[in-house]
C-alpha cells in the first residue's frame, strides 16, 4: 500500500472528492481524509503512476499542490475507495483557501426561477464562497467555522454526504431552509435586496453586510448622495472604489486591456486601477483630480442579486465601512450603529465574519501586475520563501501604516490580511485579534523570533517587544527599506541586488527619516550607496499634511527673495496665510523641531504644490497621486536635468527649476512630467553607479512611489538603457503592506 501526504490549498476545496472519484475511475481501493494540516490519501500500488498524474494535473479550480510525499506502509487490504472523517493528527502547517467569488454553476442556480437555490444570495459550493472569513480553526470542517450555527436541512445534507456532487463537504453550503438570512432593518419585506436596490436609487446611503466586513454603497452617478458621504465620512478627497454589474458596464467609462480584463474577472475579484476613458461620466466628486478609478465586478450572489433586483442602476460605489485607517464593521450591532450618522439604512445577514478581509486593490504598471493591497481572494495563501533557512517559527509585524502581519513556518510564510493604520486604537486591537485568529488558523503557536521595525515608537514595534518577552524569544527590529527589499529580492530568488527604495517614510539606520534610497542587499544585511538629499522637514508631520512647508525648506538656499515668491504663488497653501509664511522661515533659520528626511513621497508633494495642483494632504499619497495624473497627459515636451554630488540627487536644484518654470507660464503638465522623470532618472543614475561598483546587473525598484507607472516606466528605461535589468514586484507588494513579509524572511536568513 501507499501513504501520500499532500500539503497545499486542499481543504475545502473538493479535494477529497476528486481523489475519490480518480481512485474509484482506476478501481484502487483505500481512503482520503484531513489530517488537520495536510490530507492523507492510501491506496493500493497498481496504477499509482496513473494515480499521480491525475492528481496533480487534473485539480479542482482552487486546490492547489505545494508539496506531496509517497510512503510505503503496511494496511490490511481494502474492499471499497472511502472518505474518512477528519482527524487531527498532524502537526504539520494548515493552508485555508482564500474567500473568492461565486462559481458559474452557483450563479446560474440562482437566476434559475425553476432552481430550490433562486434568488439566494449564499449559494455557494466547494468551487466557490466564503472560507477565510468564515473558519476558526482547522481541521477545516463545519462545525469550526461560522456555518455551525446554521445546521444543513435534508437536501443540502445530501449533496454534502454525496462524493460525486459538487457540494460534497462544501463547508459553506446552504440554501433558503438552512442557511442565512437577509434583513433590511427597520423593513419587513419578502426581498429586502430588492427595497435595498430602490433605497439606493433613491439617493440613500445603506451599509451592506458582505462576506469580509461590511460597505457602503450608494449610486455612483448621483452626485448629491456621494457628497454627502463625503460630508458624513469626513473624507473630502479620497477616491471611491466602484462595483459595475459587468464588464461592458465598465468598458464603457473605462480602458481596460487583456491582462485587465483577466484580473478583473478572475475569481479573485479584487479592485483593478483603471484608467478613465474619454466617455467616462461619473461626477468629480468620485474620484477628484486622479486620471483613474478602482473598479470591481460583482463577486458573492448578494451582489449579483443586488443589480438584477435594480433595472436603473449599473455601477455602485462600494466603499469599506469604517472611519479613516480602522478596521470594517462586521457585527450587526455595529452596522445599525452607522445609522443616522454614516448611513439611512442597513442590509445585513445573520452568519458570523470571524476574520475580516477588505477587497484587495491591484494596478497594472506598463502590463505589469502590482499589488497595492493583497487581502480578500489572495489570503492567506502563503508565500514560498527562496532561500535555504532555518527553522525558526517567525512572527513579524510589519511598519505602523497600511500594516499585515507574517507568520512564517520551515519554508512558507503565511501573510494576513490587510490590517490598515495600528496608529488607531481599534485597528491596533484588530492586529492582536488577527494574530490570535492566525496561530488558530495554521497551528503556529510558538515563535523563536518576533520581527517588527526599526522604528522604536512605532505601536507595532511596541507589541513585539511584549511578544518576544511572551514566548521568551529573540527581538529582531529590521530596517524599513531592507525590508522592502528582501520582499521584492524574493519575488525573483536573488542573493543580492541594488535596490531603489522610495516611498514616504521608514526610519533610517542613522535615526533620519529615509525614503529616497539606494541599496545593496545581500538578503541578510544591507548597505546605503546613495539617496535623495536629506531635506529639513519642518514640524515633522506638519510638514507632510501641508507640504508647502517642505517646500519652503528645500528652497531656502535656492532663492534669496523666496519669501515673496511664497508669499504670492503659494500663501495660500499655508495654513494661516502669510503670516505662517514669515514663521515657518524663521524656524527654518533657528533650527527648532526640525528633521531631516531623504523622502521621495515629500519631493513629489512638494512639486505638487510648486505647480499649484495640492496643497493639503487628506488621505495617504493624495498629492502625488494627483501629480501622477497631472502628469498623464503631458507630451513630453520639457527636459528638467539633474545633479548628483557625493553619491546624494540634488532635489533642491530640482525644485528650482520647477518652481522657474512654473514662474514663467509653462504648462503645469509637460512640468509635472519632466520633474517625475528627472527625480526617477536621478535616482536610476545612482542606481546604476552603485551596481557598477558592486559588479552587479539588477536593479530592483520598491516602495510606494513605484505604484507610479509613469517612475517606474522612467526608471525601467534608464536602468535598461544603461545594460542592467529592472525587476519590479511580481507576487508581493512595494508599498507597506509586503514589509511583514521581507521581516520575516530577514528572520528566516539570520
Amino acid at each position: 500500500m501507499k501513504k501520500i501526504l499532500v500539503q497545499g490549498i486542499v481543504q475545502g476545496v473538493g479535494f477529497r472528492p476528486f481523489v475519490y472519484r480518480i481512485a474509484t475511475e482506476l478501481k484502487l481501493n483505500g481512503f482520503v481524509r484531513n489530517l488537520g494540516n495536510v490530507v492523507e490519501i492510501v491506496l493500493e500500488t497498481k496504477n499509482i503512476d496513473l494515480f499521480l498524474d491525475k492528481l496533480l494535473n487534473e485539480l479542482p479550480p482552487i486546490a492547489k499542490i505545494d508539496s506531496y510525499e509517497v510512503i510505503d506502509e503496511d494496511y490490511p487490504p481494502f474492499n471499497t475507495f472511502e472518505i474518512l472523517e477528519s482527524s487531527d493528527s498532524y502537526s504539520g502547517v494548515s493552508v485555508i483557501p482564500p474567500d473568492i467569488g461565486i462559481c458559474d454553476k452557483c450563479l446560474e442556480e440562482i437566476r434559475n426561477p425553476n432552481d430550490r437555490r433562486y434568488k439566494y444570495p449564499f449559494n455557494a459550493c466547494t468551487d466557490c464562497g466564503p472560507r477565510f472569513t468564515v473558519i476558526e480553526s482547522v481541521p477545516y470542517d463545519r462545525i469550526r467555522t461560522s456555518m455551525e450555527d446554521f445546521p444543513l436541512c435534508e437536501k443540502c445534507l445530501i449533496e454534502y454526504k454525496e462524493p460525486i456532487d459538487r457540494r460534497y463537504h462544501g463547508e459553506a453550503i446552504c440554501c433558503p431552509d438552512c442557511g442565512p438570512t437577509m434583513k433590511l432593518h427597520g423593513f419587513d419585506v419578502e426581498n429586502p435586496i430588492r427595497k435595498a436596490s430602490e433605497l439606493l436609487h433613491e439617493g440613500n446611503i445603506i451599509g451592506i453586510k458582505g462576506i469580509g466586513g461590511t460597505h457602503l454603497v450608494v449610486d455612483a452617478k448621483n452626485e448629491k448622495v456621494i457628497k454627502e458621504l463625503r460630508k458624513r465620512l469626513n473624507r473630502p478627497n479620497q477616491a471611491f472604489a466602484v462595483m459595475s454589474k459587468d464588464l461592458e458596464t465598465v468598458k464603457s467609462y473605462a480602458q481596460i486591456d487583456e491582462a485587465e480584463i483577466q484580473e478583473i474577472t478572475s475569481n479573485k475579484r479584487p479592485i483593478v486601477i483603471l484608467k478613465k476613458n474619454e466617455n467616462y461620466d461619473f461626477p468629480e466628486v468620485l474620484a477628484p483630480g486622479l486620471h483613474n478609478i478602482g473598479v470591481m465586478l460583482p463577486y458573492s450572489p448578494m451582489h449579483y442579486l443586488l443589480f438584477d433586483e435594480s433595472k436603473e442602476l449599473d455601477t455602485y460605489i462600494m466603499t469599506s465601512a469604517n472611519t479613516p485607517g480602522e478596521p470594517m464593521m462586521i457585527t450587526n450591532e455595529e452596522i445599525i450603529n452607522l445609522e443616522g450618522s454614516i448611513t439611512d439604512y442597513s442590509l445585513m445577514h445573520n452568519r458570523r465574519i470571524l476574520n475580516r478581509c477588505d477587497d484587495s486593490v491591484v494596478r497594472f504598471r506598463n502590463k505589469d501586475l502590482s499589488f497595492i493591497r493583497r487581502s480578500r481572494g489572495y489570503i492567506p495563501e502563503p508565500y514560498k520563501i527562496s532561500y535555504d533557512c532555518n527553522d525558526k517559527n517567525v512572527l513579524a509585524l510589519g511598519p505602523e501604516l497600511d500594516v499585515t502581519f507574517a507568520i512564517a513556518k520551515d519554508n512558507l510564510i503565511y501573510p494576513s490580511q490587510h490590517i490598515g493604520n495600528t496608529n488607531k486604537f481599534k485597528t491596533f486591537n484588530f492586529l492582536k485579534e488577527a494574530i490570535n485568529n492566525m496561530e488558530k488558523i495554521t497551528k503556529i503557536n510558538e515563535f523563536d523570533v518576533i520581527a517588527c521595525d526599526l522604528h522604536p515608537q512605532f505601536f507595532t514595534t511596541q507589541l513585539a517587544k511584549e511578544f518576544s518577552e511572551k514566548y521568551n524569544c529573540e527581538l529582531l527590529p529590521v530596517q524599513h527599506h531592507h525590508a522592502h527589499s528582501i520582499a521584492l529580492a524574493n519575488d525573483y530568488n536573488l542573493d543580492e541586488m541594488i535596490v531603489i527604495a522610495a516611498d514616504g517614510v521608514g526610519y533610517g539606520a542613522d535615526g533620519t527619516s529615509w525614503g529616497g534610497e539606494i541599496l545593496y542587499t545581500d538578503i541578510e544585511s544591507f548597505e546605503r550607496c546613495g539617496s535623495l538629499k536629506p531635506q529639513k522637514m519642518l514640524g515633522g508631520d506638519m510638514a507632510t499634511k501641508f507640504p508647502a512647508r517642505m517646500l519652503a525648506s528645500i528652497l531656502y538656499n535656492e532663492y534669496s527673495d523666496l519669501d515673496n515668491i511664497l508669499k504670492n504663488n503659494y500663501s495660500h497653501f499655508f495654513k494661516y496665510g502669510e503670516k505662517e509664511v514669515n514663521l515657518v522661515l524663521k524656524q527654518i533659520n533657528s533650527q527648532l523641531n526640525v528633521g531631516l528626511s531623504s523622502s521621495t513621497g515629500r519631493i513629489l508633494d512638494s512639486v505638487a504644490v510648486a505647480l499649484n495642483i495640492c496643497g493639503e494632504r487628506t488621505y495617504e499619497g493624495e498629492c502625488s497621486m494627483k501629480l501622477e495624473s497631472h502628469a498623464y497627459s503631458a507630451k513630453g515636451l520639457l527636459e528638467i536635468p539633474f545633479e548628483i554630488k557625493n553619491n546624494q540627487l540634488n532635489t533642491s536644484l530640482i525644485l528650482k527649476e520647477v518652481v522657474d518654470l512654473y514662474l514663467k507660464g509653462e504648462d503645469t503638465h509637460e512640468i509635472a512630467s519632466a520633474a517625475q522623470i528627472a527625480i526617477s532618472n536621478g535616482l536610476s543614475e545612482l542606481a546604476v553607479q552603485a551596481a557598477d561598483k558592486k559588479g552587479l546587473e539588477t536593479i530592483g525598484g520598491t516602495g510606494g512611489v513605484f505604484y507610479n507607472e509613469a517612475i517606474t516606466s522612467a526608471c525601467k528605461n534608464y536602468i535598461e538603457k544603461s545594460g542592467d535589468k529592472f525587476i519590479q514586484h511580481k507576487n508581493s507588494c512595494c508599498g507597506d503592506g509586503s514589509v511583514s513579509l521581507g521581516q520575516a524572511i530577514v528572520a528566516k536568513m539570520s
